[in-house]
């Protein structure tokens, strides 16, 4: 353990300090991505066509390599944290656009039609209705983008320094400490492992109304 915390002075951050720096890096771009999901998955609801190209697009921009986007993006936004954060929020959509979707479809008729009944224009029937009830099916998508992104910040190391603690990834071999290498990687498995935690208690407090049972069932679903 000699040396673990012991932070090369090129990083310019203390191991807090790179906690800090990677949980912004990752969390950013899912609330982003979060932003971006929800008015595109009720246009895919609401426009069923549109649904397949969405996915299609969503699909085949994950599938891109981050680097070939740092390599687009760094003429524009430099070796900054914004070059490794959007490439993560694009990511994102793949995730959260079809667990939207499936959530907001699996709403019963019957509540949407009471709903309109009661005079719930659409925008207020989605936000009011369809959402609360996919909120299931909405985390389960969270937590998986939260995970993805978590692991996904420290490939920013390959343009300046832009990765938090996957920056001790580099160092470890730079400087010949595996010990980093060592930190990097159980630091950020917590991080992620503590935001699916904080994830999950999110889900139980905003649907009390549901059984834990049957919410276990439709995350599970959703996943």
């Amino acid at each position: 353990m000699n040396g673990f915390f012991d932070i090369p002075s090129d990083l310019q951050h203390s191991w807090l300090g790179l906690i800090g720096l990677h949980l912004r890096e990752a969390l950013l771009p899912v609330l982003a991505g979060l932003l971006i999901a929800l008015p595109l998955a009720q246009l895919c609801v609401r426009f069923r066509w549109l649904y397949p190209p969405v996915l299609w697009v969503t699909t085949v921009l994950y599938a891109i390599p981050s680097l070939a986007l740092f390599v687009f993006l760094i003429d524009y936004t430099g070796q900054t944290e914004l070059t490794v954060m959007i490439p993560l929020t694009v990511y994102t959509l793949v995730v959260l656009v079809p667990a939207i979707v499936d959530g907001v479809r699996s709403v019963p008729q019957e509540t949407l039609a009471a709903a309109t009944a009661m005079g719930f224009g659409p925008v207020r029937r989605y936000a009011q209705v369809q959402l609360p009830i996919a909120v299931p099916a909405i985390i389960a998508g969270l937590r998986v983008a939260t995970v993805s992104s978590i692991s996904l910040v420290s490939v920013g190391t390959l343009i300046g320094n832009q990765g938090a603690l996957g920056n001790l990834l580099n160092d470890a071999n730079i400087y010949n400490r595996p010990e980093l290498a060592v930190n990097a990687v159980i630091t950020m498995a917590v991080l992620a492992i503590l935001a699916d935690a904080a994830l999950v208690v999110v889900r139980l407090l905003l649907t009390p109304w549901m059984p834990s049972g049957k919410r276990d069932r439709k995350e599970a679903a959703a996943l």
